[in-house]
């Protein structure tokens, strides 16, 4: 008999999670509280910009190999899609200089060592100062384990970092930056090429999952809340049953399991004991309806500015402001027509554009977008097994090894439904 899992949660880590059960032959059941699924990486119809728009402008590096892996899985690869060569173009607007870094197309970094291709005002020497960083210790920050300041770090290092970490790099924990730096930096150009989903997070990452999951005979229940777990002690440690929203009960039978993958004050209000982050960043993001300039690259670092990246598609101009309640600048608390203005002005700059906001323009506030990657809370991640046997973790949030966002959630997912599926025999 096939082995049943009740996946909870439809997010990028319930749904990776609930790919990864069927590929190795468990049979799966979805739960979502949600009428759509997809969390925080969805696409939803906006009336205001007559057309489908995502929840935030969400960056892929080449050698993410989990998220690579579970695109493929669900046949949605080529949906990321980025430049041929790994590079990244900026601008500085404060002095409107603009350059890219091109990084090498193989292991070697022979870019560091061409003036055309490194970031302006640097020489091949700055980039040694990221070496300590990639043997950090434990409890340290960026700033304590490498120079954070200068060109190469006021004009690559920081908005890259800020744009992997949702918050200000120098505060971030040095061992997740240098896991997500191995994964790209150190591991050459390509594994350095960003990437972007061409026709929305849903069409790359959430539609074509259902469907597999569907077409593999899982049970997709959206609109399912769960309100409780019950747990059994005696004779072993485990979930007994799931209660639903509207009284119903779902009996967890003794060769069936859970997986939890939801955000983590829904984890800690279900499971007893669970500890979790304290803190948390948000993330603007402002879609504006306008064309792109001819020739505008679809992806651009903003340094000196309001904004942090500028994503640009047919018929689109779109921002995203990471850490944006940071004690600097809260703009995730600022009135929405005047943080449009404000963030219009820097694309309007950028882009040579009117100054004039347009009409046709959308905000997406997300106050607890990721949780704060700092030491302190991320010795509260925890880990993917329970003391329950039959239940694990996933998302995000828990202790994945790599700052929050697409990879740590989708390798927090696969991750549940493999040790769930290689230890059950050994725990019982």
């Amino acid at each position: 008999m096939r082995k049943l899992v009740h996946v909870i949660g439809a997010g990028l880590a319930g749904l990776a999670a609930a790919v990864q059960l069927q590929r190795r032959g468990a049979q799966v059941v979805l739960y979502e509280a949600a009428e759509q699924a997809g969390g925080r990486c969805r696409t939803c119809y906006d009336r205001t910009l007559a057309a489908t728009v995502d929840s935030g402008n969400h960056l892929v590096l080449s050698g993410q190999q989990a998220t690579l892996n579970y695109v493929r899985a669900i046949g949605s690869a080529d949906e990321l899609v980025g430049p041929t060569q790994p590079e990244y173009p900026f601008v500085d607007l404060a002095t409107n200089q603009r350059w890219t870094v091109r990084m090498s197309p193989g292991r070697f970094p022979g870019w560091i060592f061409e003036a055309g291709a490194r970031v302006p005002d640097t020489r091949w020497t700055d980039y040694l100062s990221v070496v300590p960083l990639l043997l950090a210790k434990p409890g340290r920050t960026v700033a304590q384990s490498m120079r954070s300041n200068g060109p190469l770090w006021d004009r690559m290092l920081r908005p890259l970092l800020l744009a992997l970490t949702n918050i200000e790099p120098r505060q971030a924990t040095a061992e997740l930056v240098s896991a997500v730096l191995r994964d790209m930096l150190a591991a050459g150009g390509p594994s350095s090429r960003p990437l972007i989903a061409r026709n929305g997070l849903g069409s790359a990452f959430v539609e074509p999952a259902l469907r597999l999951l569907q077409h593999g005979g899982a049970a997709i229940r959206l609109g399912a809340r769960i309100d409780a777990l019950e747990f059994a002690d005696s004779p072993d440690s485990r979930v007994a049953a799931l209660r639903l929203d509207g009284g119903e009960r779902v009996e967890i039978g003794a060769s069936e399991a859970v997986v939890l993958a939801v955000t983590p004050d829904v984890a800690q209000a279900l499971v007893p004991g669970t500890q979790a982050p304290r803190r948390f960043s948000a993330i603007v993001t402002a879609n504006f309806a306008v064309e792109p300039p001819l020739g505008h690259p679809p992806l651009m670092g903003l340094v000196n500015a309001s904004a942090s990246w500028l994503v640009a598609s047919d018929g689109r101009l779109s921002v995203t402001v990471y850490d944006a309640a940071n004690r600097t600048a809260n703009l995730a608390d600022m009135p929405r027509d005047e943080l449009a203005r404000k963030l219009w002005a820097d694309v309007a700059q950028v882009t040579g554009l009117s100054a004039d906001l347009p009409l046709k323009w959308q905000l997406n506030v997300e106050p607890r977008a990721t949780f704060a990657a700092q030491p302190d809370d991320e010795m509260r991640r925890p880990a993917t097994r329970t003391r329950w046997n039959n239940l694990m973790l996933a998302g995000d949030w828990t202790a994945t090894g790599l700052p929050p966002g697409i990879e740590g959630a989708i390798r927090s997912g696969q991750k549940a439904a493999d040790t769930l599926l290689n230890e059950p025999m050994e725990r019982r």
